[in-house]
Parts: C-alpha cells; sequence; structure tokens
C-alpha cells in the first residue's frame, strides 16, 4: 500500500461490514506520516484535477494553523477562493442550510471538539446536498465509523495529500446535483462611506434607508457600522437597548431569530441596527462583519450599512458584494484628495459598483471649478445633495428624517431610491395620497 493511501478514506456505505482487523489495517500510520508538514506542498505540487475548478468550498475549524492549512490544501486543489469559519457556529438555527446552500464542499476539523463537529456534519448532511468532507490528525476506527453514520462522505488524515485530496474533490464534483435548491436571493446591500470624517454619510444613509422603507414597499434594514461612536440612532431619534456590537461580539449565535431580537422598528418601517450608546472597546473582524451582512442579507429585501470612513472594512462583504458603493464626499481639496486616493486604490475595478455622492454641494461657491472635481474624482459625480445647513440642523434637533418633508435635499436623495427600486418620485406619492389609512 502507498503512503498516500493512509491520507484518506472514502466511507463506504457498508463499512460496518469490513473486518476490524482490515478497518485498523487501513487506518495504520507511521511516525514518519504524522511529522510530515504538509505546509511544504506548494500550489504547482498539487495536480489538476479536472471538474473541481467552480467548487465552492468552506472550511471549518477552531484551529488557526490547521485551517489554513487545509484551506491551502483546498485552494491548491481547485484555485478557487476558499470560506473559513473559526467555530463550528452550532446553535445558530440557519447555519447548517446556509452552508449547504452556499457550498458544494464543506470541510470540518474533527480535532478541535470531536462531539460538536459530528454534531454538525449531522446536521449539514440531514437535509444537504453539500459533500461533508472531515479531517483529523487521527485515524481511529471508531471515529472512522462515527463520521460515516453521521453523514460524512471522506476521511482525510493529517498531513494532506495532494493527490488524495485531488481525488476527493473530483469525487465531490461528481455527487454535485445537476441543478441544486434554489436558493433564497440575498437582500440587496447598499454601502455608505465617508472620504473623510464630518462628509455627511450617516445623514444620507439614514434618509436613504428611510425612504427606501417607506416608497419600496420592501423590508429593510439599516445597519451602523460606524463602530464604536456611530450616531445613526440619534439621527432617527432611536433609543436602541441593543447595537451591532452585541451581534458581532456572539457571532457564533449569530441567526435570523438572534439578529430580530437585537433590532429596533422606526416609526416609518425601517429596521436598525444602531451602534451603542455607550463607548465600548471592541475590534471587529471580517468573518463577523461577513456573518452579519449574511444573516441579513437573507431577512430583508434591503441592507443599508453606514460604514462612516472605516477603510478596514474594505476586505469584507460590506464592500465586495454590495450592489452599490456611495462614496460621500464634499467640494474641498481634503476629502476630494481622498476620493481621489480611494476610488483608484479601491475602485478601479468593475466591481463592486460605486456612485460618487458630492455632499453639501453649491456650484456658485465651490472655489474649486466642476471641471476640477471631475478631474480629481477620475469621473463625474453620480450625485449632488444640494448645501442646506438649517434643514440638516432641524433634523439633527428634531430627530425627523428628511425625506418625510420636501426639500431639495430630500429630492435628491428620492432619485436615488429611486435610481435603484425603479419607482418614480411620482408613484411613491400617487401611492401616499390615495392610501385609505393615511
Amino acid at each position: 500500500m502507498s503512503s498516500s493511501e493512509h491520507d484518506k478514506y472514502e466511507l463506504p456505505a457498508d463499512w460496518e461490514s469490513v473486518p476490524p482487523s482490515l478497518r485498523t489495517h487501513r487506518t495504520a500510520r507511521s511516525e514518519q506520516d504524522v511529522a510530515t508538514n504538509s505546509s511544504s506542498y506548494s500550489a504547482n505540487q498539487y495536480p489538476d484535477p479536472i471538474g473541481v475548478e467552480d467548487l465552492s468550498i468552506a472550511v471549518i475549524s477552531p484551529s488557526d494553523g490547521s485551517r489554513l492549512e487545509a484551506m491551502q490544501a483546498m485552494s491548491g486543489c481547485t484555485g478557487a477562493y476558499v470560506s473559513e469559519f473559526s467555530s463550528y457556529l452550532l446553535g445558530t438555527g440557519d447555519l447548517p442550510s446556509t452552508l449547504d446552500e452556499d457550498q458544494d464542499v464543506i470541510l470540518i476539523d474533527l480535532d478541535g471538539d470531536a462531539e460538536l463537529a459530528l454534531e454538525l456534519v449531522e446536521s449539514i448532511c440531514a437535509n444537504g446536498v453539500a459533500t461533508v468532507m472531515v479531517y483529523s490528525e487521527s485515524s481511529d476506527p471508531e471515529l472512522l465509523v462515527r463520521c460515516m453514520r453521521a453523514g460524512a462522505r471522506e476521511f482525510l488524515t493529517l498531513p494532506f495529500s495532494p493527490d488524495i485530496v485531488a481525488d476527493a474533490l473530483v469525487r465531490a464534483a461528481a455527487r454535485r446535483p445537476a441543478t441544486r435548491p434554489a436558493k433564497k436571493t440575498a437582500g440587496k446591500l447598499f454601502a455608505f462611506m465617508g472620504s473623510k470624517g464630518g462628509a455627511g454619510t450617516t445623514m444620507l444613509a439614514c434618509n436613504f434607508a428611510v425612504a427606501m422603507a417607506k416608497d419600496s414597499d420592501e423590508r429593510t434594514l439599516l445597519i451602523d457600522l460606524d463602530l464604536p461612536l456611530g450616531d445613526a440612532a440619534l439621527n432617527l431619534g432611536i433609543a436602541a437597548e441593543f447595537s451591532a456590537i452585541d451581534a458581532l461580539q456572539q457571532v457564533e449565535r449569530l441567526d435570523a431569530k438572534f439578529l430580530e431580537q437585537l433590532l429596533v422598528k422606526h416609526s416609518t418601517g425601517l429596521w436598525v441596527l444602531a451602534a451603542p450608546g455607550r463607548f465600548i472597546q471592541f475590534q471587529a473582524d471580517s468573518e463577523g462583519i461577513n456573518r452579519l451582512l449574511q444573516v441579513a442579507r437573507r431577512e430583508f429585501d434591503n441592507v443599508v450599512v453606514d460604514l462612516g470612513s472605516r477603510l478596514e472594512l474594505m476586505g469584507t462583504t460590506a464592500y465586495k458584494e454590495a450592489t452599490t458603493v456611495y462614496l460621500v464626499t464634499q467640494a474641498s481639496i481634503p476629502e476630494l484628495r481622498n476620493s481621489n486616493r480611494l476610488i483608484t486604490q479601491f475602485f478601479s475595478g468593475p466591481q463592486p459598483k460605486l456612485e460618487v455622492v458630492i455632499n453639501r454641494f453649491e456650484s456658485r461657491v465651490l472655489g474649486v471649478s466642476e471641471e476640477h472635481i471631475t478631474k480629481a474624482l477620475t469621473r463625474a459625480a453620480h450625485w449632488k445633495i444640494p448645501n442646506d445647513y438649517e434643514s440638516v440642523r432641524n433634523m439633527q434637533i428634531s430627530a425627523k428624517p428628511l425625506v418625510l418633508l420636501d426639500s431639495a435635499i430630500s429630492r435628491q436623495i428620492r432619485k436615488m431610491v429611486s435610481a435603484v427600486t425603479g419607482k418614480s418620485e411620482t408613484s411613491a406619492k400617487k401611492k401616499k395620497a390615495f392610501s385609505l389609512f393615511g
């Protein structure tokens, strides 16, 4: 038997009929095998298996080192992006179905906590179509049997063998059904980011979200990720008991039901996940942000995110999967310079869609010509929000959104929403006028 045969076991349907002596022989591994460092495999050492290029793969492991090793092994074979989860995330209700809908292959580390890992395997396999693989440093026959009973289709042992990983992925590709169950369409994601603090990002995000909630007949959620000092709740006159930090601190629990408990509903029908009302030192990671937005988009038709000027979130779903990113700036030299740097570095390609919004726009008193503004931005601004200090100040005092009143600012924001929903301002006004119940 070659050494590679010791690295992986495809679990047969009649595993229990295999004689114990043979099971033990098949799972024996030498000390030299165990000592092999799988991270020494480079990408060009992996074979080029046919049919696995478009497989979507997730790796679940609480160990950073083990997770990285598994991700390198998977991506080395497919060349594809591999998702990662740093905990077994049990108790999150919809997670197993969420994973199964999004992934073709789910690779689970048994060594972090075998009981939790096997429970997750069983949960995903119960009603799913994804190929569940498991891996471990141990090749204990009893563990193999338990994995088979839970529904795992492949058992890999550390260190990973390139040939064995490739063979397992080829089989996973062959198992993939011709048609998958229809996914629940993810809600649209609209991200508002500022070129500089004080650009008016929160004012625009709040009013955009309110207008969308009122005019689109769609469930809309506003998430304040300008942590820890975001003031979307203050703009809307909302007193929130919980915040986005509560969601991110307990990401293992984060599902639709838990998220719902953290939200506040505004009188306009807009749901809000606020920033905390007091200063809390907390550093959100990309995995938590991505999970929060994933759950939110499964429950809401539209998710509007106030990002403030947080560039560290550039690598998250907030930017990568946004339907539109609105870059809010002003016609001042520092903000135009920042905008130029942001656009050049992060938005030079076709995705995500970027729309530039110039706030407090006054064509007669800019001090900078529109030609120079366009040159600085490397493109024409999509939206120009008029300067109306008095209206904005009144909104901040009364906590009544601008879009609920008629003004030059509200008309522009409604046009932004109409461009997304396809519904004109006129139709929205008619609907309100002819409503029997106000």
